[in-house]
């Protein structure tokens, strides 16, 4: 946490824990506890989401074999919001009303995170939310275990910037219509402003969900490149979409060496279905890759491919974050002795896991994780090589130096300060 940002209102919540014994006590009442998992089974964002919903179903199955929490079973509710953004609010809605879990593991984009926050602010439940995001929020009911944009997006841009990896000066930020790629290429563009690039050498493409048509912008973006300058190619296409977006740019030959196309949103999961022989050496940047040689990440894919019955399946990112998300919960719950969401947000606090890159994973107060950045290569097994890593863990930062109007808040829940995009005094300390 930084303590010369501006921003931090002071207010004392005296009743905090008040409700905590009669929530309690209608937990421990329950015959399981319920957690709820809120992502699209269907749709364009399917490709991305399935996947994690299995990878909860294996955390919930793994800790009811070592006896539950605060001795009841979990039980999981699954629900399928289809793609469909006001779907997602209503089926978080009936979530956390009707079958009262005590906690939400969901949501990919950002549009989807954004249409259910109301509602969890309203009914005052938790949500875990695993994928990186363009920051710029901040909710005392939402843990953020994805990357904000100084775990993924910015240190990603300075890669590609440096001699290793290209000394690119040129960039072509190709994204899927919606606020995380466009809030996020509104902070790359700052940085890249800052360090000296002109807006004439940032080129900005978006295209809805699902787009499928991709030979005219990349016949585009070879043309930008064509101009004498080192370019390199920032994505954040999300979904399906980016199946027929990297069979385009096989179609027209577009080489790593050439165009480097550094991705946020393609994992090993998006890949699965891709001949990647012709994308060798294009990048992703994430905070954990399934490549990576620990005994953590080990025991994760070996528990993993037997849950699935399937010694194929693939390891990604946001399955590390819900990985990472969910041991923390549990450990505040137990932490707390119950799921009254007022004591677990509390007790969240701290949390310490150990992630699948052998690091420690630290939950900050801005609802945030400290994680490693790592940039990876695409190898024709479609996994990625990790060619360069933070030398440690980064704190998530939920607003943005670069912008203007965010570079003076800061966002800190710590009981008694309540505060997520408000001012304070420089002497503030916390």
């Amino acid at each position: 946490m930084r303590i010369t940002k501006k921003g931090l209102g002071r207010v004392v919540q005296a009743g905090l824990f008040a409700g905590a014994v009669t929530a309690s006590s209608i937990s421990f009442a329950a015959d399981t506890i319920k957690v709820g998992i809120l992502h699209s089974l269907s749709g364009t964002m399917a490709i991305s989401e399935t996947t994690l919903k299995d990878a909860m179903l294996m955390l919930i199955d793994e800790q009811n074999k070592k006896g539950g929490l605060l001795g009841k079973q979990l039980e999981a509710v699954v629900v399928d919001p289809a793609s469909n953004w006001p779907l997602f609010a209503e089926k978080a809605r009936e979530l956390i009303a009707k079958d009262k879990v005590s906690v939400v593991f969901g949501c990919w984009t950002s549009v989807s995170r954004k249409s259910v926050l109301p509602v969890f602010e309203e009914l005052n439940s938790m949500l875990f939310y695993p994928v990186q995001y363009e920051g710029e929020e901040s909710s005392r009911n939402v843990f953020y275990t994805g990357a904000a944009p100084n775990q993924q997006a910015i240190p990603a841009v300075e890669y590609l910037m440096s001699a290793d990896g290209g000394g690119a000066t040129r960039f072509a930020l190709l994204g899927t219509d919606y606020v995380y790629p466009r809030t996020t290429n509104k902070i790359l563009r700052a940085f890249l402003n800052a360090k000296g690039v002109a807006d004439a050498d940032i080129m900005e493409e978006y295209t809805p969900f699902g787009h499928s048509d991709w030979q005219t912008i990349v016949a585009n973006v070879k043309a930008f490149a064509s101009q004498g300058k080192k370019t390199a190619v920032v994505s954040t296409i999300n979904g399906d979409a980016n199946v027929p977006f990297y069979k385009e740019l096989a179609n027209q030959g577009v080489k790593a060496e050439d165009l480097p196309v550094v991705a946020f949103s393609v994992g090993e999961e998006e890949l699965a279905g891709i001949d990647t022989k012709p994308l060798v050496g294009h990048l992703a940047a994430w905070n954990y890759f399934m490549s990576v040689e620990t005994p953590e990440n080990a025991a994760f894919i070996k528990k993993w491919q037997a849950f699935t019955k399937n010694d194929k399946r693939v390891s990604n990112d946001p399955m590390e974050a819900h990985y990472i998300g969910f041991q923390m919960w549990v450990q505040a719950v137990e932490q707390a002795g119950t799921t009254d969401v007022d004591a677990v947000r509390q007790a969240m606090y701290g949390q310490t896991v150990t992630s699948l890159t052998g690091s420690k994973a630290v939950m900050h107060t801005n609802h945030h994780l400290s994680k490693p950045v790592l940039i990876g290569e695409i190898q024709e097994d479609g996994q990625f090589e990790t060619v360069w890593k933070t030398s440690g863990p980064v704190i998530g930062d939920a607003w943005s130096d670069f912008i203007p109007e965010s570079a003076k808040l800061t966002a800190d829940w710590t009981y008694p300060w309540v505060c997520g995009n408000c001012e304070a005094p420089k002497y503030a300390r916390y």
